[in-house]
């Protein structure tokens, strides 16, 4: 990804001032996908997320572990886009049409300042950093929450007025409330087998969204996927797949969780490299 390597490179180049190295950064909002992501459709999840794309409507993604929602988030943010290489800060022209795509991995200790923005102290004194959630309120990107639920909860409320009529943004530091632009979607996942009567979604965000549930795909298309992204023969996807759906049916016999279908991929690349399949 852009901004990963270009931090990378930046901060690894010999003899490079700290000033220099950061100017070197790339900025999140001047990436979007180069390529299209892998995604095979199982239902009719792809129409649900376009017309809920165009109606403006809070996406809540639900499903277990490793069964693609976050690939899908990355596909339909591609597909709802278009490829864009680099642009210059302020080319009107490479920034028209594309749909960037901000992801967000919730936890326990996860602030609201963590995602509206803060404060921060340098050698001019203090300045304001925008957060994930604002930049993309401003720039009119997907946002997406993953794993929502581990954030906390007076947290999770402050997204409350942007899932509504008013999509809005209150800054409470900034004293502004910052209006999103337009192309601006708020996207939300998260595990319901995870969590309990203490860790879950509260109604009152819940009922904001609209819903797309998720689960492991059947084994054909499970085996499909297995064998693009690990690179192994249909055959070998095929078995692998075959192997998962028998994990899973074990958690009505007291395994706490199936294998997931990212495992499963795992284990055919390392079968791809020449591991033994027992092994892998």
């Amino acid at each position: 990804m852009g901004v990963a390597s270009s931090a990378t490179q930046a901060g690894s180049r010999e003899g490079l001032g700290v000033a220099e190295a950061t100017a070197s950064i790339y900025q999140v909002e001047e990436y979007a996908s180069l390529g299209e992501p892998y995604y095979l459709e199982v239902g009719d999840e792809i129409g649900l997320f376009e017309s809920a794309f165009k109606q403006r409507v809070p996406v809540l993604l639900k499903g277990p572990t490793g069964c693609g929602k976050t690939r899908f988030v990355e596909y339909m943010a591609h597909r709802l886009g278009r490829p864009m290489n680099r642009a210059p800060s302020g080319s009107q022209d490479e920034a028209e049409g594309r749909t960037p795509l901000i992801t967000v991995a919730c936890h326990e200790d996860l602030t609201a300042s963590d995602l509206v923005g803060r404060y921060l102290l340098d050698s001019d004194g203090t300045r304001w950093i925008d957060g994930p959630l604002t930049r993309a309120v401003k720039l009119g990107s997907i946002c997406y929450l993953d794993e929502v639920v581990e954030a906390r909860k007076d947290t999770t409320v402050l997204i409350h007025p942007l899932t509504d009529y008013r999509r809005l943004l209150p800054i409470e530091k900034l004293g502004q409330v910052v209006e999103a632009a337009d192309g601006f979607l708020l996207v939300i996942s998260y595990n319901p087998g995870y969590q309990s009567a203490l860790k879950d979604l509260k109604h009152s965000t819940r009922q904001r969204f609209i819903a797309i549930e998720f689960d492991y795909p059947p084994r054909e298309q499970e085996a499909e996927i297995i064998a693009h992204e690990a690179g192994v023969d249909m055959s070998v996807a095929m078995d692998l797949s075959k192997l998962g759906e028998k994990v899973r049916n074990l958690k009505e016999h007291g395994l706490g969780e199936g294998v997931s279908t990212r495992l499963l991929i795992y284990a055919g690349r390392l079968i791809a490299t020449g591991i033994p399949a027992r092994r892998a």
